[in-house]
């Protein structure tokens, strides 16, 4: 195969076919071959009970402070690690918004931080690659060279916004998974408390009831549990799973078991509050999606539906007209 055939249009579009079936094929078998991830990942959530308990007795050992906490969480490889610190990367693409928003999409622990890091340093380097690659040695005499080298500088800028669209993305599915699933949880949390259970032994059955709808928010509830067993205040444990989710449902409840912890109010009176403004939002939530439904479908039924109408109304007539210029 030479450098003609493989610069040619018809190649590209075969390549471009080819792609689209073979994502199409995943698509359609990727369902029937995925498997339930809960157990996996409710054992990763008592792997991180058991490091947080390890923190929190590593905490009360001031001298052994720094070591103890290094020894918590997944260390990344080495080569990774050497690459960031050599580099200093963490002072000049991370702060503690990228350390939250990497909890956000459920990512704990400094190994994410280090692949992230690493990510946004090599993706634009490999995409700078294989945009050079492409433009000079498979199509050499269709651009003038200039062209060449912005259109791959272009390429390399947008592989350093891929890592942040990819934790965007991660993280506003992880949250709409969770807002669907926390009104039925701050249910099953509302009957736990007043059948006389403590926030903790509510917040762990929650955590194993919810866990069929919602794995993400029941890994959560169980990390809270953790942290309520064995940090010193309370109110960190909440303000830890509000921050992160990131859902606004679950801030507000927070907020109010912060303040019924604060100054005594019963702490089923509200969540029976919260629960209620929750079933509230979800239902102006379904009613405004279906409310934006009609302008969704007005393109759709203009380019779709109204043309064959056309063609069904005036087949008949045309038809006729046809038949009486034949006579």
């Amino acid at each position: 195969m030479d450098l003609e055939t493989i610069a040619s249009s018809q190649f590209l579009a075969g390549l471009l076919a080819m792609v689209a079936v073979t994502g199409t094929i995943f698509s359609l078998v990727a369902p029937i071959l995925s498997r339930d991830t809960l157990k996996t990942r409710m054992k990763s959530v008592a792997l991180e009970r058991d490091k947080l308990r390890a923190k929190e007795r590593a905490r009360m050992q001031a001298n052994q402070q720094q070591d103890a906490r290094a020894s918590l969480r997944n260390q990344p490889k080495a080569q990774m690690k050497s690459l960031v610190d050599r580099l200093n990367l963490k002072e000049m693409l991370s702060d503690e918004s990228t350390t939250e928003k990497l909890r956000m999409a459920g990512y704990r622990g400094s190994a994410p931080l280090y692949y992230y890091l690493t990510a946004r340093i090599a993706l634009p380097l490999v995409l700078l690659v294989l945009s050079l690659f492409y433009s000079f040695v498979v199509i050499p005499d269709l651009l003038p060279t200039l062209t060449k080298v912005c259109i791959c500088l272009v390429v390399a800028g947008i592989g350093a916004f891929i890592p942040n669209l990819f934790l965007k993305n991660k993280i506003d599915k992880r949250k709409l998974n969770i807002q669907r699933a926390w009104p039925d949880a701050l249910d099953l949390m509302l009957i736990c408390v007043e059948s006389g259970m403590s926030i903790e032994g509510a917040f762990q059955k929650v955590a194993e009831e919810v866990g069929v709808q919602s794995v993400d928010l029941a890994e959560e509830l169980s990390l809270t549990t953790a942290e309520l067993s064995y940090l010193s205040e309370r109110r960190s444990a909440y303000e830890n799973l509000a921050k992160r989710t990131g859902v606004d449902g679950v801030k507000n409840v927070m907020m109010a078991l912060v303040q019924a912890e604060r100054y005594g109010t019963p702490v089923g009176t509200a969540i029976r509050t919260m629960a209620d403004d929750t079933r509230e939002q979800r239902m102006l939530f379904a009613e405004q999606k279906a409310a934006s439904l009609p302008p969704k479908l007005t393109v759709p039924m203009i380019i779709f539906f109204l043309p064959v109408l056309f063609f069904i109304i005036m087949s008949p007539a045309v038809m006729q007209v046809m038949e009486l210029d034949s006579f």
